[in-house]
């Protein structure tokens, strides 16, 4: 019998007061990684280059386990977007930029800090785009190269010259080289292979997990060299599609003609 209240009331009041709340998990794992290029400047500051690369590293880890972790707990946010989004700039824009500056650039005079500010400047103009963006670019590509691996590139190459003892003199040009390398291409609109499309609840063959076994042993090998070699290959991989496509006479842009959204909203990189 109805007594002539709504029964959804309730349910919306507290649907409502959830939504104001700030949820925990997924946030936490922004904040980690957020700390993970926050300790990379102060290491670079302190002269540990090492470990300042090292905690680039750890946030990208971090970085790419947020947004998946909200999607399967349901606990996406416009809240949890801004926050990746912020993170991301000084994990992947600030921290690279400073640690570079930190490590050879400053010898370089004004070109060395005008290296660092433009990568930092194109890694803030990279998400922006990212976020104005989300739903008219094809999710399997990146509009540009994504800040993750331009940050990789920049912190590998220092990570492998540290532990291979190089002098930081004779690479100093070929850091500033690849500073501009990484921060120009992320502004591109060279198209970048997202892996959006695969999905970790699907099946896949044994062979997936052997070859996944096998590509952990062959990173313990040497993580600098493979992990710098991964990520310059990823780097140059954009413009052989671009040139590629361009020559088959296909279409160069990532634009999609969908306004779906991606699957991968929230994820920034």
């Amino acid at each position: 019998m109805h007594d002539g209240t709504d029964p959804q009331l309730p349910q919306t009041e507290e649907s409502r007061k959830r939504r104001k709340g700030i949820y925990m998990v997924p946030n936490m794992i922004t904040l980690a990684a957020l700390f993970g290029g926050f300790y990379s400047v102060v290491m670079a500051m302190n002269g540990r280059f090492d470990l300042a690369t090292v905690g680039i590293f750890v946030a990208m880890v971090l970085d790419s386990l947020d947004g998946r972790v909200a999607r399967m707990t349901n606990t996406q946010s416009a809240f949890g977007e801004q926050m990746d989004s912020l993170a991301d700039m000084v994990s992947f824009g600030a921290a690279p930029a400073l640690i570079a500056y930190e490590w050879v650039l400053r010898d370089l005079g004004r070109w060395g800090w005008i290296a660092a500010f433009v990568y930092c400047a194109c890694a803030a103009l990279r998400l922006a785009r990212f976020n104005v963006n989300t739903t008219v670019v094809d999710k399997r590509y990146f509009q540009g190269l994504p800040s993750p691996a331009a940050a990789a590139i920049v912190a590998g190459f220092i990570w492998l010259m540290t532990e291979a003892d190089i002098a930081r003199t004779d690479v100093t040009w070929v850091m500033f080289a690849i500073t501009l390398y990484a921060g120009l291409t992320m502004v591109t609109n060279v198209p970048f292979y997202s892996f959006k499309d695969l999905s970790l609840k699907r099946s896949v063959p044994f062979a997936s997990i052997v070859l996944v076994a096998l590509g952990i042993a062959v990173i313990n090998i040497h993580p600098p060299t493979v992990l710098f070699a991964l990520f310059v290959l990823y780097g140059l991989s954009g413009y052989a599609v671009y040139f590629w496509r361009k020559a088959k006479g296909r279409q160069t842009s990532v634009i999609s003609t969908s306004t779906d959204e991606p699957d991968e909203r929230g994820l920034h990189e």
